[in-house]
């Protein structure tokens, strides 16, 4: 079973991340994950955090050589802002953010306790996890990659565009805000832009893509192993993540179930079952179809405000501006990053569970097996 734990708070020493469940064999290239951490610090928008950080994985554990020993890998990512014990109360909780919940939760007259780990800066972790997550699905020609689709109220449209096109701007080097529409980016840019002049900030949607994935990963048998489910769920506890949506998703709630149902044909010459459209992105009955899979994550605007809401004092009662705290005035293109990472541990996962083995070697002799299987039926 693949799991991982994170560990760190904002101005901490740093994140920590523990992968259990990696198979022996597999080469780790850290450049990648640094790479990985990167794209996660960039886009259009973000905050003063970006220039001070300049994040870089250390391995300190399961790799020997390079290549995993099958024990858990530790990951670690140092802060370079980490004056956690200098900082002051913050009393002024912010709304939208776990402010105030948090301090009521564990009884402490201090928002700097909660905010803290609250803080999405924790994602640095889970993108290290994510990137070594990719690092085995590449092995298997199973590739993960996001775009922005839509950002503060503006749209993109991308729909007629192939994976391939979508891909080139899916990294910091072809587009400021990884969108592959690039007359909506435009628009995109200039409404972050009044928005920060504002003082305000703005949510927007993206959009995770994953190419090659086999039809088999996940299970119809119980609520817990549906791969929906448990990619939803990963994905909304993504902090500012409020809705998730599978294919066509929240689109086809509104349409008849015949413009909505993918037809099913058979190539005789590939030997295997097709879908003839995906509006059910990649996903039927909680297992994989064999089609691309698609999964659209909605951000919220961030919480904390350079002209803040209206709060209160936890301690005095009396009505204050909320806390302000360095952030950004968007960050959907840093969290479609994440949404990769996190998409890529759970089909990484459902991918271990069905053809597991204790090495790299073993699993593929499986995975093989399985898929010369699947020519049989």
């Amino acid at each position: 079973m693949l799991r991982y734990m994170t560990a760190g708070e904002s101005h901490g020493k740093g994140f920590m991340a523990i992968i259990d469940g990696m198979p022996l064999g597999m080469r780790i290239d850290e450049l990648f994950i640094n790479n990985e951490l990167s794209k996660r610090m960039h886009g259009y928008g973000r905050g003063g955090r970006m220039s001070i950080e300049k994040d870089k994985v250390q391995i300190i554990a399961g790799v020997r050589k390079g290549y995993t020993l099958g024990s858990p890998i530790g990951l670690l990512v140092e802060n370079k802002d980490r004056k956690i014990d200098k900082l002051p109360e913050v009393k002024n909780p912010r709304p939208g953010h776990a402010d105030l919940a948090g301090m009521q939760k564990y009884g402490t007259l201090d928002a700097r306790d909660i905010l803290e780990r609250a803080s999405a800066r924790e994602t640095v972790a889970k993108v290290a996890a994510g990137a070594v997550a990719k690092i085995f699905l590449k092995g298997f020609d199973i590739d993960v990659i996001s775009h922005v689709t839509a950002l503060g109220g503006i749209e993109a449209d991308t729909k007629t565009l192939s994976f391939e096109e979508i891909k080139e701007f899916s990294d910091m080097k072809n587009s400021p805000l990884r969108c592959a529409n690039k007359s909506a980016e435009k628009k995109m840019c200039m409404k972050i832009d009044q928005a920060k002049n504002e003082g305000d900030t703005l949510g927007g949607c993206f959009e995770v893509l994953v190419r090659g994935v086999p039809v088999g990963l996940g299970d119809h048998t119980q609520w817990d192993k549906r791969i929906d489910g448990n990619i939803s769920r990963a994905m909304i506890a993504i902090p500012a993540v409020k809705a998730v949506s599978v294919g066509e998703g929240i689109d086809s709630a509104a349409k008849e179930g015949s413009k909505v149902h993918d037809p099913i044909e058979y190539n005789r010459e590939c030997r295997k079952f097709v879908r003839t459209s995906n509006n059910a992105g990649g996903i039927e009955g909680g297992v994989t179809n064999g089609c691309l899979v698609r999964i659209k994550g909605f951000m919220k605007p961030i919480s904390t405000l350079a002209e803040p809401l209206a709060s209160v004092n936890i301690t005095t009662k009396q009505v204050e501006s909320a806390a302000t705290e360095r952030s950004d005035v968007t960050a959907v293109s840093a969290c479609g990053v994440v949404a990769e990472a996190i998409v890529a541990i759970e089909i990484a996962a459902a991918f271990l569970e069905k053809f597991g083995g204790d090495s790299i070697e073993e699993i593929r002799r499986n995975y093989e097996g399985y898929l010369e299987q699947l020519k049989c039926m």
